[in-house]
Parts: structure tokens; sequence; C-alpha cells
């Protein structure tokens, strides 16, 4: 991987398989077409994806706090994008915790036979619970994207971050259902309002697209135009936001304290304000 231009900055991008999943699979974190990288090009920037399958608003928390990769991103990052919160409300028959753990099944075979069973089971399992229970109720979801935000914003107050409305589906893995849709985007909705984060209307950009065909024939991936139009809608957004956030700080800065003593370290013993975040 080449070295980072200190000049241009970074997108940190915490996100799920929709960030690295293309029409017909996986890709390196590197491919131009990602919409990740779409976002970053058209903002000047390089991008520090860190991502999984299946993650939801909690894993991205976790790669917050735990990850050190995040740590060395945070200093030389222009904006966060909290990428997370479509595969919560993927249905779950199975809860998390149990179907996250089939891959710690040994011997082997058993573990295959297991997993090849529940993808089986699955959509019929999805059609008798109408969906529900879901990989994470909205009410976590939020949580944890607060969670991160608020730790983002105790490192850097200057940070631009913005977050998504979680995407739609079109699977027949999950039978085509998603019951737990329409909750998740009030709450996330009510989340960004009450916090101020912008947000990318992620069923308003694939909806068409996925109803199309034009997505990975998984029906929860999208294709290339998808990445476009995604990373192109980030890109405004995060230009929008930071020309925003420059305006209200230099309407702060006008009869700020001088630097030497607005800057002046607190010596009063208490934690500094990053640890409490993170810690």
């Amino acid at each position: 991987m080449s070295r980072v231009e200190p000049a241009r900055g970074t997108l940190l991008v915490l996100g799920d398989s929709l960030a690295f999943h293309g029409p017909r699979g996986p890709h390196p974190s590197d491919e131009a077409r990602l919409w990740p990288n779409v976002a970053a090009a058209r903002f000047g920037a390089t991008t520090e994806l860190i991502a999984g399958l299946g993650w939801t608003a909690r894993d991205a928390w976790w790669a917050l706090t735990r990850d050190p990769r995040c740590w060395a991103a945070l200093p030389r990052t222009r904006a966060v994008i909290l990428a997370v919160g479509s595969m919560d409300t993927l249905p779950s028959p199975l809860p998390t915790a149990l179907r996250e753990a089939m891959r710690y099944l040994r011997p082997d075979g058993l573990r295959r036979r297991v997993r090849a069973g529940y993808r089986r089971l699955q959509p019929s399992l999805v059609r008798m619970l109408d969906g529900r229970p879901v990989a994470l109720p909205p009410r976590l979801t939020v949580r944890y994207l607060e969670d991160c935000r608020a730790a983002i914003a105790a490192l850097r107050p200057d940070l631009p971050v913005i977050a998504m409305l979680p995407s739609v589906h079109r699977a027949a893995e999950y039978a085509l259902v998603h019951t737990g849709h329409a909750r998740a985007v009030a709450a996330v909705r009510s989340w960004g309002a009450r916090t101020d984060t912008p947000l990318i209307d992620l069923p308003t950009l694939v909806r068409g697209h996925l109803d199309a065909g034009s997505g990975n024939p998984d029906g929860l991936h999208w294709g290339w135009q998808a990445h476009q139009d995604v990373g192109v809608a980030v890109a405004e957004l995060l230009t929008a936001t930071a020309g925003r956030d420059r305006a209200v700080r230099l309407d702060d800065a006008v009869g700020a304290r001088p630097i030497d003593v607005a800057c002046a370290p607190d010596h009063g013993g208490s934690p500094p304000t990053a640890q409490r975040a993170l810690g």
C-alpha cells in the first residue's frame, strides 16, 4: 500500500460489505470503482477503509475502539463516514451470537454441514417469523452510531462525520423480506436530526438499481453504477458539510480568547477527554 499524502488527508470509512462488494463479489479495498474510493477521489483525499462482512454499527464501534488502524488514521483524517447500519436491519432467525459462533465449530465437516443447513432453512425461517428478529435492533444501532460519533468528536471536534440510512435489499437468501427496515430508517433519521449528523439516503440511491436487477445476483450488494452514484453523493455531502463546519468555526472564533490561553493544558488531574470517551 502506498503511503498516504498528508496534504490530501484521508477519508476514514467504517463500513460493511457494501463498501467492498461489487457486482460479482468482494474486491480489494483499493479498487477504484468502490464507492469509498469514488468519494475520496472527488473529495481530493485517500481512503482508509475498515470494514467487514456483515458488520453492524456495533462492529464499527469495536473497530474504532480496538483497531489500531483507526487510531493511526484519525490524526490525518479529513472526514469520517459511518457506513454501517444496513446489515443491522437484515432478518436473523438465529440470534446473532449463535449464528456467528458457527465459524468456531469443529471438526470442519460439522461446521460446513451446519452452515449449509442454516442457509437452506433461512428463507423459510425468515418467512415464518416475518423477518424478525433482526441482526441488531434499531435502538442498539443508534446507540453504537452515537458512541462512534461522540468518541470521534471528543478526539477531533473539528472533524466532519456523516452516516447513512440503511440500504434496501432484494435478496432471496432473506426471502425478499425486510420487515425491520422502516423502523431502522426512522431511528437513524431521528438520531441524525438530534445530533446534527448529515445522512446519505441509501434507499433512494440504490432501490431502482436493485429493482432493475443491476446489482450483485445476491440481491444485497450493488453494481458499479450504484457505487458511482453513492460515491458522488457522499463526496457532495462531505463538501457541503465541511464548508458548513468551517463557517461555524469562523463564527465561533469571533471574540475568542488568545490562542495561548485557549489551548492551555488542563492541570486539574482529570483524564483526557478522548481517553474517557474511548476507555
